[in-house]
């Protein structure tokens, strides 16, 4: 028998089915079925034993009542809605509610018939006994759906024999699962248990493997094994360094961010196979890192109804404050930004994911003055935040005077403008880079932190509303220009991957986390405060670029070479989040702190910035840069041709600077 079904599942009509789950109707009319064929046979039993016939109408009237009892509570209860290929206990209890509660809105039936008329319509025996068979047929029926599944999916070629971590309920639901699903991509063969046990355990047909450092490499090998999946659970453990192990054995991991995520929601059908949730595993995923939980009530309070303008808002990071501020409800949200096709691309995209966003496109450059307030004098903006900047290190170190006239007053003209204007807060995002800066990037984002925070107390003395607020954080991942997407075009090119210095350390946070953070600081704060966020642990950039040649399934330095190519112009071995001298004090959110910064008067600071922009409009570079110098005492140059002003000034001591380069007096 067994044969002739395997013959029967191996035909091509089989073999190419493509349903993943069995239609709902389906199951409720099987169950229906079962139900009627219950009643049939306990009322035909009955009959026989009794040697009496009952008749027709009453037979069909009391089928009638039946089933639409047992119809209603099924219909109700929905226990026809579980994905049974996944489904053990769910469907257990379902089926056992369904049936206790049919049966005893039989029984209260039969009771308001015997109250009525003096007789039941049926007998209570016979209620009762519709309801075991009903109950014992039910599950057969899901667990012969479970077989037919099975084999029809029994066919393994092409697909990669893994291993699924933990033994917890969880692990095995998804072992089940992606076992059981019809033209999957991974056969579950064991589950990996770091807990001590017996070595030749099973769960629910699974082996069970300990974790053997000393043994894992040739029980992979051994056993054809080509992979291992984890769930979220698991995640603070791999990040923990369990991860390493198996990237530095040539060992693919494979992640799934939740099982929730193949469970079947209730009101809708989900044909995708388990193995769409299923990724392998980037860099990202293993920063060691706890993920930010932010206060999205806060940003929804603040955001819902506004106007927000958002500048750079076709970069990195500006694009993302986008989306997330459409997430939030906002009335209506101006971009600005002078990158004409990513604005197209921009604004093609939230008109297909957000389509009721009002979005306004507003071309311009936020050195341009008087376009920056057109776009405040037409669409008044309750909130600004201010992502617009040359942010490349080596390219400022390069062009210096344009990362002036952008970076320091660009961000003058809009936040001037966003006073003028009665903006409710205006958020400027800045770097870690601006803390102790080695390069001209992080000294221009250093002088606009402090014109910044030096405008909100000078309007708070004019009486000003006005909140003027900076948030700092490190490298992000995945944005314009980052390592990372440089050492994945490296990988696929066959190599080498270049790191400036082996010992050179980075924090790093994601897109989206970077711009929850700018969000809800912006929302938190009262003005003049610099928020930086608590980003973890520093990553050393030549063991990421080792882990992400491994991730990739290469050996580094043998399919793969890293190659050192020297610290560029400007770059510093590892960034600050704060001075050596500032404090921090913390916040409602643990994960983001304020910095106590050195305050400046906003007439030496205007002074100070004037002379700066003259200088970089003339295009004097050892003028301007040796102004920053004076003004900013903690920019020391590192690796760049810039060191000799350094030098100059140390040699000058207190003796003024060259006239043209000398700032103005208050």
């Amino acid at each position: 028998m067994e044969r002739l079904i395997n013959k029967l599942l191996d035909l091509r009509l089989f073999r190419s089915f493509k349903v993943r789950t069995t239609p709902r109707w389906i199951i409720l009319l099987l169950d229906m079925l079962i139900v009627l064929t219950c009643f049939v046979v306990t009322v035909v039993a009955d009959m026989y034993s009794q040697h009496s016939v009952t008749p027709s109408q009453t037979i069909l009237l009391n089928a009638f009542i039946v089933f639409a009892v047992y119809f209603a509570v099924s219909y109700v209860s929905k226990s026809y809605t579980c994905v049974i290929r996944l489904s053990v206990i769910e469907d257990l209890y379902r089926i056992f509610m369904v049936i206790v509660i049919s049966t005893l809105a039989l029984f209260g039936l039969n009771v308001v018939k015997l109250i009525v008329s003096g007789t039941p319509f049926m007998k209570f025996w016979d209620i009762l006994v519709i309801g075991a068979f009903s109950f014992s047929l039910m599950m057969i029926e899901r667990l012969c759906i479970k077989y037919l599944y099975m084999r029809m999916n029994s066919v393994t070629e092409g697909r990669k024999r893994v291993l699924v971590l933990g033994t917890t309920f969880t692990s095995v639901l998804l072992a089940n699962a992606l076992k059981g699903e019809i033209g999957g991509k991974y056969l579950p063969v064991g589950l990996l248990s770091i807990k001590a046990g017996q070595e030749n355990s099973e769960i629910n047909g699974f082996k069970v493997y300990r974790f053997d450092p000393t043994r894992m490499t040739d029980i992979f090998a051994t056993d054809h094994i080509e992979g291992l999946i984890f769930d979220n659970k698991s995640r603070n453990l791999m990040n923990s360094g369990f991860a390493d192990y198996f990237i530095k054995n040539d060992i693919a991991l494979l992640s799934m961010n939740r099982v929730a995520e193949f469970e079947q929601d209730n009101d809708k059908e989900d044909d995708r196979n388990i193995s769409t949730y299923i990724k392998e595993v980037q860099i990202e995923d293993l920063l060691g890192r706890d993920p930010i939980v932010l206060n999205n009530s806060l940003v929804s309070d603040h955001i819902k109804g506004s106007c927000v303008l958002i500048t750079g808002a076709c970069g990195s990071i500006g694009s993302e404050i986008v989306r997330q501020v459409a997430n939030y409800g906002a009335s209506k949200i101006v971009l600005f930004d002078q990158a004409e096709t990513p604005m197209h691309d921009l604004a093609l995209e939230m008109r297909k994911d957000h389509p009721k966003a009002h979005i306004e496109l507003f071309m311009g450059d936020v050195r341009n003055r008087e376009r920056v307030e057109q776009a405040f004098k037409e669409f008044r903006p309750r909130y600004v935040f201010h992502a617009a900047a040359y942010k490349h290190v080596p390219m400022m170190e390069i062009n210096p005077t344009e990362a002036i006239l952008a970076n320091v007053m660009g961000t003058r003209n809009v936040a001037d403008l966003a006073l003028k204007y009665n903006v409710f807060k205006f958020v400027m995002i800045s770097t870690d880079k601006a803390v102790n800066p080695t390069n001209v990037m992080g000294c221009t984002k250093r002088l606009a932190e402090i014109y910044c925070q030096s405008l909100f107390y000078e309007a708070q003395k004019q009486g000003k509303k006005t909140q003027f607020i900076t948030t700092r954080f490190g490298n992000v991942l995945g944005s314009n220009g980052s390592v990372i997407p440089l050492f994945r075009k490296q990988i696929a090119s066959g190599g080498p991957v270049t790191v400036t210095h082996k010992d050179i350390i980075r924090y790093f946070m994601t897109i989206p986390e970077a711009c929850s953070l700018v969000l809800e600081a912006g929302c938190m704060g009262n003005g003049g405060e610099i928020y930086i966020f608590d980003m973890g642990e520093p990553v050393k950039i030549y063991d990421m670029a080792r882990r992400m040649i491994s991730l990739a399934g290469l050996k580094p330095d043998i399919d793969i070479k890293i190659e050192e190519i020297g610290l560029r112009p400007g770059e510093k071995l590892y960034e600050e989040l704060l001075n050596d001298k500032e404090k921090t004090t913390a916040t409602v959110n643990r994960k983001i702190m304020t910095a106590k910064v050195k305050t400046y008067g906003y007439k030496e600071v205007c002074s100070n910035i004037d002379q700066i922009i003259k200088l970089a409009k003339n295009g004097d570079v050892h003028g301007m840069i040796y102004a920053m110098k004076e003004f900013v005492p903690e920019y020391k140059s590192q690796h760049s041709k810039f060191e000799t002003i350094d030098k100059e000034i140390e040699s000058d001591g207190t003796s003024a600077a060259p006239s043209k380069s000398q700032p103005n007096a208050e």
